[in-house]
């Protein structure tokens, strides 16, 4: 604002000399801007509606969105944008021009959301605490800028919260026998459905989902299996007796309806979801999110039965020249009649089963062990299956709205691995199988 005053003083004789009359409006920089986000709090699985005003007709601005994760690290997002003949935005009906993303994308500044230049890249921001919201800053900058480029001057701002827990939802931390993890139930009386929530081979307790689905409705259990307290720290072997004990004691708790629970896991814990399933009798419903329709890398022992688990052939990894692994090609061909023993029997299974894929998946071949999985279940005449299955989206399909990671660093392997998908695909098959899932769940627990 100190510029622009300077400027108009030194214009100021020259204006006068050439008798130029003043302007009819102030410049579109002096205008009352603001920035209006609603709700500014709320529930981070919900949209939010986002709207400007005060711009000049048809004028040009960026808004750009950041957010921090709990180590400072900071996840910038940015999208261009041009007022209408009123000087206002509405992201719900207006279309993005350049910047992260094009089209209209309500939520786009929220799922586009990715490490600032200065960090590391290939870093996921998820919630590892879900008892604080997670704020981000709406920023309208005049003007559009070229990627690398400073921006315009900030002419309007507000914050958000997003909340991965509601009012009167419990976190219980879970040493039960030999069961670790963190049980959310719903405010209120209940009886609720019970779920166990599982993630994949990153390890480690991930509670977000969970405290998702017990703002829903549901008390459900973030369940590790590794590298967590004085569990396994690494995938060597399970005991399936672990998800039982597990499963026993949410079916048994008090707040839960019964008489059966359900299971929802994303990559490793979905394979696990697809074996309580078919051994568990307290499992009657199971959503595998990108699951593979065999055992892996892990053997999985219940007494006296052990599913040998697929390898990974790490030389038929491919490695870009920006050092980012492509393992699609490399987990063993479940097809192969060498590794039947690996193929988890769900033909067993008496409950109902929602395979949630991504077309695009290049983590492993989600799609195709899905038909795997239906194949073998209709070769037994069994019909107790769903399939949603997403053109365009990646690997790690979560609640809506978080952010799009096309490649993401491997906890356990330590360099970055391509998870495939489009931002805009993934986001939308993020919104609806969160619905469809909730659905799924409600319509087979009650």
């Amino acid at each position: 604002a100190d510029m622009w005053r300077a400027v108009s003083a030194a214009w100021a004789p020259a204006r006068a000399l050439c008798r130029v009359p003043p302007p009819l409006q102030p410049p579109p920089w002096r205008w009352a801007v603001s920035v209006a986000v609603s709700p500014t709090a709320g529930l981070a699985d919900e949209r939010v509606e986002t709207r400007v005003a005060g711009l000049g007709a048809g004028q040009g601005g960026a808004l750009r969105a950041g957010a921090a994760d709990e180590s400072g690290r900071l996840f910038p997002s940015c999208a261009h944008y041009r007022a209408d003949s009123r000087g206002q935005l509405h992201l719900g009906t207006d279309a993005s021009h350049g910047g992260d993303y094009t089209g209209v994308e309500p939520m786009g500044l929220f799922w586009s959301l990715a490490p600032a230049g200065m960090e590391r890249p290939y870093q996921r921001l998820v919630p590892r605490s879900t008892g604080s919201p997670m704020k981000v800053e709406m920023l309208v900058h005049q003007g559009h800028s070229q990627p690398g480029t400073m921006p315009g001057p900030v002419v309007a701002k507000a914050e958000v919260e997003r909340w991965f827990t509601a009012p009167g939802v419990r976190r219980i931390r879970l040493k039960e026998g030999g069961v670790r993890g963190s049980l959310f139930l719903p405010q209120g009386d209940g009886p609720f459905p019970g779920v166990i929530d599982m993630y994949g081979d990153e390890g480690g307790l991930i509670e977000f989902r969970s405290s998702l689905l017990a703002t829903r409705g549901f008390a459900a259990l973030s369940l590790p299996y590794f590298d967590f307290e004085d569990l396994p720290k690494v995938m060597k072997e399970f005991k399936l007796e672990y998800f039982e004990e597990a499963a026993r004691f949410l079916q048994r708790h008090p707040k839960v309806k019964g008489p059966g629970i359900g299971v929802i896991g994303t990559g490793k814990g979905a394979e696990l979801a697809l074996s309580m399933i078919t051994f568990l009798p307290e499992v009657v419903a199971a959503v595998s999110i990108s699951g593979c329709s065999s055992n892996t890398v892990a053997d999985l022992h219940y007494g006296e039965m052990t599913l040998p688990g697929l390898r990974f052939d790490m030389n038929k990894v491919n490695v870009s020249e920006a050092g980012v692994f492509d393992t699609f090609e490399a987990l063993d061909d479940p097809t192969n009649p060498d590794n039947s023993p690996c193929i988890i029997p769900i033909e067993k299974a008496e409950g109902h089963l929602l395979l949630v894929v991504g077309e695009d998946d290049r983590m492993w071949k989600s799609s195709l062990y899905a038909e795997l999985a239906i194949a073998r279940l209709c070769q037994h005449g069994r019909k107790n299956f769903e399939l949603l299955s997403y053109p365009g989206a990646g690997h790690r399909i979560d609640p809506p709205s978080t952010p799009f990671c096309q490649v993401a660093m491997d906890r356990v392997l330590g360099v970055p691995v391509l998870g495939g998908g489009e931002g805009k695909a993934h986001a939308r098959a993020q919104e609806d199988s969160w619905v469809k899932i909730q659905e799924f769940l409600h319509s087979h627990l009650g």
